[in-house]
C-alpha cells in the first residue's frame, strides 16, 4: 500500500513547474474563502466554537491533503459531521467530542489498512439520499436558536424544537433580519459573480458590518484565538477506559459518516477530474486526520464535497490544494480574528439554513418519487425519518435491512413454466422416440431456487401430475441453496415413487456445483443429467429407474 501512494505521488507531481504552482496557489486561496464562513458556521452548529471549526479545517488541510487518496479532496469540518455532535457535546461535553473523534479516527485508520474502502458501495443510493436529508433538516432544526435569537433546551434537536412549547418563542427581530439578508443575499447572488467572491463570504462580510455600524444587540460568535493549541484540546490526562467505552456507539456514527461523505466525495471528484479516488489510502488520511484533531481541540473533519468541487473548478493541480487553503486559513486566523469575532451568529446560522437547503439531493428525491419506486421510496422516508429521530448508525441499519428485505424479493423472483412435449416441432418423426415421449413434460425453471421458493418448487409435483416422463430445464436457475436443494431432492424422489422418470437438463456451472456439494448429482444419478432438453429427446431413454 505505501509503494502504490508513493507511485501515485511520483505520479502526480511529474512535471510540476511554476505554472501548476500559481495554480494550485490560486485555487487554494480560492477554496479558503469559500471554507471560512462555513468553518466558522460549522463549528458553533456543533455545539462547540467557531474557532474550533476553524482550527479542524486548518488542521484538516495540513495533515489529510499530504495523506488524501485522491488530489483534489479537501477536508475540513461539515455539516453532516455537525448534525451528529451537537447530542454529543450536549450529553458528554466537548470532551466527550474530541474522545469519540480520537476513537472514530482510529476506526478509520484500521477500516484502510484492512482495505474495507468499497463497504459503503453496499449502502442503497436512497439510503444515502435519505440520511442526507435527514442530516439537512436536523441541522436547520438546530440553528432556529441562533436564526431568531431564540434560547430553547434539550439534547437533540427535535427536543429543542418541542422546548419552545413551554419556553415560549420570542424572536430578536435584529437576529432575524441579518439571517434573513444572509439567506437571501445567498438564494439570490448572481452564479457568476459566485465563482469570483463565495456568497456566502461576501453576506457575512456585510452582514458583520451592518451589525457593527448599526449597534445592532445580536449574540456574536466571539473571541477567535489566534493560535492552533488552544486551551480547550484533548489531553492524555482526561482519557480513561469509563469513558471511551460510553462513547464507542457515537464514535462508530463519526466514523461511518466519515467514511461515507469521504468515499462518496472522492467519487464525485473522481468524475469530474478522470482520477480515480484511491479509497484505502484515504481512509487512512481520514483516520490520521481524526486521531490528531482532538489534541489540537478540533472536531472531527471529513472530505467535503462543496469545498473540493470548488478546488476541481478552480483549478488545482496537485494535493498542495489543500495545504495552501490550509495556510490562506491560518493567515485569516491571525490576522482576522478580531473581526471574524464580531460576527452574528444570526448571519452564519443564514449560511447553514442555505446549506442545508442544498445538501438535498433534490435531482434523486424528484427522480425517486416521480417515477414512484416504491421500494426506494421507502428507503429513502424510513432512512431520513430515522436520522432525524434517532441517530445515523440506525438509520443506515433501517434503510440497509429494508433495502435487503427488497433484494431478496426481487431476486427471489421464480418462474416455472410447463410445457407438452410436441416432437413434430423438433422434426422427430421416429415412431420409437414419438411414442417414448408421447406422455412427457418439460419444466421450464428461470430464477433463482433459493429458500424462498421452496413452495413453488414442491409444488410441480401436482402440476405435473398424469405425466410419465419429466424434463426439467433448468438453464435459468442462476442459483440453488441447500433448502431449495433438499425440496428438489425430496420432488425427484416422490415423482420417482409414482413411475415417473426424470431428468435434469441445461444447468449452469454454479448450479451444477451445488448439485456436487449437495450430493444431488449421484442421488439423482450422472445419467440423468443432460446439456438440453432436445438432447434427452434424441435419446430413447431406458425406465431402469422407475419404481417396481
Amino acid at each position: 500500500m505505501l509503494r502504490n501512494f508513493a507511485d501515485s505521488l511520483k505520479q502526480e507531481f511529474m512535471g510540476y513547474n511554476a505554472s501548476k504552482l500559481t495554480k494550485d496557489l490560486m485555487a487554494g486561496l480560492t477554496v479558503a474563502a469559500v471554507a471560512l464562513p462555513l468553518a466558522l458556521a460549522f463549528g458553533v452548529s456543533s455545539g462547540a466554537t467557531a474557532a474550533a471549526g476553524l482550527i479542524t479545517a486548518i488542521i484538516a488541510g495540513l495533515i489529510m491533503s499530504p495523506l488524501a487518496g485522491g488530489y483534489y479532496q479537501i477536508s475540513g469540518p461539515t455539516g453532516a459531521m455537525a448534525a451528529i455532535l451537537m447530542s454529543l457535546v450536549a450529553a458528554y461535553g466537548i470532551d466527550g467530542v474530541y474522545i469519540a473523534t480520537l476513537i472514530a479516527g482510529g476506526i478509520l485508520l484500521l477500516s484502510g489498512l484492512l482495505r474495507l474502502g468499497k463497504l459503503t458501495s453496499f449502502i442503497p443510493a436512497p439510503v444515502i439520499t435519505g440520511f442526507t436529508s435527514g442530516i439537512a433538516v436536523i441541522i436547520a432544526l438546530g440553528q432556529i436558536d441562533n436564526f431568531f435569537g431564540t434560547h430553547s433546551q434539550g439534547t437533540s434537536a427535535i427536543a429543542k424544537l418541542f422546548s419552545y412549547a413551554h419556553l415560549g418563542f420570542s424572536p430578536n427581530l435584529n437576529a432575524l433580519l441579518l439571517g434573513a439578508f444572509v439567506v437571501l443575499f445567498m438564494v439570490f447572488f448572481p452564479k457568476k459573480w459566485n465563482a469570483v467572491v463565495p456568497a456566502s463570504l461576501l453576506s457575512i462580510i456585510l452582514a458583520t458590518a451592518a451589525s457593527s455600524f448599526l449597534k445592532l444587540d445580536v449574540a456574536a460568535v466571539g473571541e477567535i484565538p489566534k493560535t492552533l493549541i488552544p486551551e480547550s484540546r484533548l489531553t492524555l490526562a482526561a482519557l480513561n477506559l469509563e469513558t471511551a467505552g460510553k462513547l464507542i456507539a457515537p464514535a462508530f456514527s463519526i466514523a461511518i459518516l466519515g467514511m461515507i461523505e469521504s468515499l462518496l466525495c472522492g467519487a464525485s471528484a473522481g468524475r469530474m477530474t478522470g482520477v480515480r479516488l484511491n479509497s484505502n489510502q484515504e481512509l487512512i488520511a481520514q483516520g490520521v486526520g481524526n486521531i490528531l484533531l482532538p489534541f489540537f481541540g478540533g472536531i472531527p473533519s471529513t472530505a467535503a464535497i462543496a469545498r473540493t468541487s470548488v478546488a476541481v473548478k478552480s483549478g488545482a493541480q496537485t494535493r498542495l490544494v489543500g495545504i495552501f487553503h490550509a495556510i490562506g486559513l491560518l493567515i485569516s486566523m491571525f490576522l482576522l480574528a478580531p473581526v471574524m469575532s464580531q460576527i452574528p451568529l444570526s448571519a452564519l446560522a443564514g449560511v447553514l439554513m442555505v446549506t442545508a437547503w442544498r445538501m438535498n439531493e433534490w435531482e434523486s428525491i424528484h427522480y425517486i418519487f416521480s417515477h414512484k419506486f416504491k421500494g426506494a421510496m421507502l428507503e429513502f422516508v424510513a432512512t431520513m425519518t430515522a436520522t432525524i429521530i434517532f441517530d445515523l448508525t440506525i438509520a443506515i441499519l433501517v434503510g440497509v435491512l429494508i433495502g435487503l428485505v427488497f433484494l431478496v424479493t426481487r431476486l427471489s423472483f421464480i418462474e416455472i413454466n410447463y410445457e407438452d412435449v410436441d416432437m413434430s416441432r423438433m422434426n422427430i418423426t421416429d415412431p420409437i422416440l414419438c411414442e417414448r415421449y408421447k406422455n412427457a413434460k418439460v419444466v421450464y425453471i428461470t430464477g433463482p431456487m433459493i429458500f424462498a421458493n421452496t413452495q413453488a418448487v414442491a409444488d410441480i409435483g401436482t402440476k405435473v401430475a398424469g405425466a410419465d416422463t419429466v424434463l426439467f430445464s433448468m438453464r435459468g436457475v442462476s442459483n440453488i441453496d441447500i433448502s431449495c436443494a433438499q425440496t428438489l431432492r425430496e420432488l425427484i424422489e416422490g415423482l420417482r415413487n409414482q413411475g415417473v422418470d426424470v431428468a435434469l437438463c441445461g444447468l449452469p456451472a454454479r448450479t451444477m456445483k451445488m448439485m456436487h456439494r449437495t450430493d444431488l448429482k449421484n442421488i439423482i444419478g450422472e445419467e440423468n443429467f443432460y446439456w438440453s432438453v432436445e438432447r434427452v429427446l434424441l435419446t430413447n431413454r431406458p425406465k431402469a429407474n422407475l419404481a417396481a
